[in-house]
């Protein structure tokens, strides 16, 4: 095929621009390319490198929450023995793909969508693109965002007491300074997700000391980082028994909470150092897959605590003073670097104006969602979500096998416009949340998500088996309006 990247006029009407280079973007090139020859595509990235939030996030220790086994592609086999990894190794792995398989001739560097308007007219999307400060224009019948679920440029600005006081540095691990030491420093980490268990075990060494202030305790679970070796035979359906694991632990904490409660309990009780107990820091108020819950290769989060330099806080904040964390139970907590590890700003479309006709820029909560893969009433627009209780990827090439079949299909029937349309069944039910997970940052986005329905192909996607059966051979018909 030839590369559109480098053999393209902007001028020219394109069969699909993806939007992306992360893991999303990626998968979708490979998919689109290796499932429809002679497609015309191109990869518009905004940034200067592939890898989206493996390349932005850079904290130490940065690394994945999910086994590499399924979080890789299904067609670029995860080649280490290591489950749990950090990220330059990702990097290294996702570097390899876009080389080793020609995706790296359709990537446009440094070209950021700002605005996206369809013409019924032309049946066309037009997208205005920045170039290093220029303006360019694009063409193409059908778009693919595979921009995430964040915002890539602005943090999510948490109300910490007190912080504009702070003499010291503050630091978000989204953008985490190339050139920062913090040998000597004392390290007050807020927050008590992923990035604050990853963070403790990779600060210790050389901090003066670290302290984890969490206002609510997380659900940890202690892993090997290396998985066991798989027999021959089953090599073939490793990722899927990997997803079956994975699926049958949440379903587990879904219907059992007390007893996974409990052996959640049990496990970090034989790790932890006498001085820290498990009630309060490691007894949240809810159940357990609530929120999502932090794994710990090779239980480094809890080694670091048997250090006199690592310890945990938890309550409510008071106000943060020149060189401190004050508590409302009066405890001080003296700190010289504060890392605010408190969440995303979620932000879908990459914050991209999408119109349909001229019209107002679409509201994403004013949408429901079509197959976890489009939103009604806009036409040949797909987005690529992936899972939270499961892989990302597997959602991901999901979405990419609706995407493939959905280009033939409309090859197949002449049709040049595809559009889901809410049946009055859908369009009068009650709506689902965008993510079914209690954690503060994801409730603050709801309203700045679209919905799902409760039927057929607008109900969410939850079961991972179940929905890659339904992407490959499912019915991708209902509720869509074909036109020529």
């Amino acid at each position: 095929m030839a590369s559109t990247a480098d053999n393209f006029s902007s001028s020219e009407v394109l069969d699909l621009i993806i939007v992306g280079t992360g893991i999303s973007g990626i998968n979708t090139a490979y998919r689109v390319q290796s499932e429809l020859p002679g497609a015309r595509f191109t990869i518009v990235e905004g940034r200067d490198s592939i890898g989206g939030t493996w390349d932005q996030f850079r904290y130490p220790g940065i690394r994945s929450d999910s086994a590499l086994q399924t979080y890789s592609f299904a067609w670029h086999p995860w080649p280490y023995s290591s489950v749990i990894v950090e990220g330059p190794l990702i990097m290294e792995y996702l570097q390899t793909c876009v080389s080793q398989y020609g995706i790296d001739r359709h990537i446009q560097f440094k070209h950021r969508v700002v605005s996206m308007n369809w013409s019924s007219k032309e049946q066309l999307w037009t997208l205005a693109v920045s170039h290093d400060g220029l303006a360019k224009e694009f063409k193409t019948r059908f778009v693919v965002l595979g921009t995430g679920y964040y915002d890539y440029e602005t943090p999510r600005q948490t109300m910490i007491p007190g912080i504009e006081d702070f003499k010291g540095t503050v630091i978000h691990p989204q953008f985490w300074p190339d050139d920062f030491d913090h040998t000597g420093q004392r390290m007050v980490i807020i927050g008590s997700g992923a990035t604050a268990f990853t963070l403790v075990p990779n600060l210790v060494e050389k901090a003066a000391s670290v302290t984890m202030v969490q206002r609510s305790p997380t659900y940890a679970i202690s892993l090997p980082k290396h998985g066991s070796a798989v027999p021959p035979w089953l090599r073939q359906y490793e990722r899927m028994w990997h997803l079956l694991v994975g699926y049958l632990f949440v379903q587990f904490c879904k219907y059992f909470p007390t007893r996974m409660r409990d052996r959640l309990h049990q496990s970090i009780v034989q790790h932890l150092p006498a001085r820290i107990s498990v009630d309060p820091h490691f007894s949240p108020r809810y159940q357990p897959w609530q929120q999502r819950l932090c794994f710990v290769p090779d239980g480094d989060f809890f080694k670091a605590l048997h250090s006199p330099k690592a310890g945990i806080v938890t309550g409510h904040i008071q106000r943060v003073t020149e060189h401190a964390v004050e508590m409302q139970d009066g405890l001080s907590v003296a700190a010289d670097v504060i890392v605010a590890a408190t969440g995303l700003k979620v932000q879908l479309g990459g914050k991209i104006a999408i119109h349909v006709d001229g019209g107002g820029a679409i509201v994403w909560r004013d949408r429901v969602i079509w197959n976890s893969a489009m939103v009604h009433n806009v036409p040949n627009l797909l987005f690529v979500r992936g899972y939270v209780d499961a892989p990302w990827t597997a959602g991901a090439d999901n979405a990419a096998f609706i995407l493939v079949r959905l280009l033939r299909l409309m090859r197949a029937r002449g049709a040049a416009v595809v559009v889901p349309r809410l049946p009055p069944a859908v369009e009068k039910a009650p709506r689902a949340r965008y993510w079914d997970l209690e954690s503060t940052y994801l409730r603050e986005a709801d309203e700045r998500l679209p919905r799902y329905g409760s039927v057929g192909p607008w109900r969410p996607m939850t079961n991972p088996l179940v929905d890659y059966v339904r992407a490959r051979w499912g019915n991708i018909t209902r509720d869509l309006d074909f036109s020529r």
